[in-house]
């Protein structure tokens, strides 16, 4: 669902981006109440995932695929949902300016889709059914699974009014059309997020910043991440995603035609020219490290300037 340049209008797209922009300055601040030893390196683990997994198109039905977005997986691992709006907007910021996928002027509606009402709406179900239900690390995969299935309808929902306030197709015609198509793609989100969480529940629960665990190792989830983004990233589907197929249903894909990429990249669309399945693998590698990196640094750099400031400031 990674809206490209040509779909949204000027107004919209700074309207979204001055709000996006905001969400995460917000979320920067709440989230360092929450740092902890564990937090650098799983928010980088988690931020190298996202972007591998969602490389990994699956085909869902009529010649369309679906990817996951990832916003309340993200949640449940490091434990807050303002961190887990940091990380998925930094795999969306480092997807439009290394990988070409998604737009430059659409990174406020992409960030408000999928980092701010994606995992709010995703985590605030999730702890709904925590609270009603019961609040068991058994029970959570069903919850998440089902908290993020939602949460990807209602960031389609979204789009589609963002698409009808830019005036590029009327409300009445994408709603129904987005919401059906991301209902199955929902569906496939929640059943991702589902597997991965009682995965880690009954194998790795050190990976979930909650859990007062000392991080047992980096090799195999770092090997993890690279068998998604360099080998499982060769069999995605090359069916167009929801929102692309609607797109060209409709008749409105054209606007993002022959519009030239905003920042020059070898990594454009996830390829490099001359190599093939190989440049894919690479892509998806480099795009891995650079949100590891990325995130790791932030969490750092902020862990030490409160650090420095609390010096300051006793």
């Amino acid at each position: 669902m990674h809206v490209p340049d040509g779909f949204i209008s000027f107004p919209v797209a700074l309207g979204t981006g001055l709000v996006s922009t905001g969400a995460i300055a917000f979320s920067l601040k709440k989230s360092q109440v929450s740092f902890s030893q564990k937090t650098a390196p799983i928010f980088g683990l988690t931020t190298a995932f996202i972007f591998a997994a969602q490389m990994v198109n699956f085909p869902v039905t009529g010649g369309t695929s679906g990817h996951l977005l990832g916003g309340v997986l993200a949640a449940i691992i490091l434990g807050s949902p303002w961190l887990a709006t940091l990380s998925t907007a930094l795999v969306l910021i480092i997807q439009a300016v290394f990988f070409a996928d998604g737009g430059i002027t659409a990174l406020g509606v992409n960030i408000l889709n999928i980092s701010v009402i994606g995992v709010w709406v995703g985590w605030g179900l999730t702890q709904i059914l925590r609270t009603q239900f019961g609040n068991s690390w058994n029970r959570l995969p069903l919850f998440a699974g089902i908290g993020a299935g939602i949460s990807v309808v209602m960031a389609a929902i979204a789009c589609s009014i963002e698409l009808a306030l830019s005036h590029t197709v009327p409300l009445g015609v994408v709603l129904p059309a987005m919401a059906g198509i991301h209902v199955l793609i929902g569906i496939g989100e929640g059943i991702i997020t589902a597997v991965v969480v009682a995965g880690l529940v009954k194998f790795r629960p050190d990976l979930f910043v909650a859990i007062e665990q000392p991080l047992k190792g980096w090799l195999i989830p770092v090997i993890g991440i690279f068998v998604v983004a360099a080998i499982l990233s060769l069999f995605a589907s090359s069916w167009p995603d929801g929102l692309e197929a609607v797109a060209e249903e409709i008749g409105f894909a054209k606007l993002a035609e022959n519009i030239p990429i905003a920042v020059p990249t070898p990594f454009a669309d996830y390829s490099i020219s001359g190599l093939n399945t190989l440049g894919t693998s690479i892509s998806g590698i480099v795009g891995a490290i650079i949100c590891f990196v990325t995130a790791f640094v932030v969490v750092k750099f902020t862990q030490s300037a409160n650090s420095d400031r609390n010096i300051v400031n006793p």
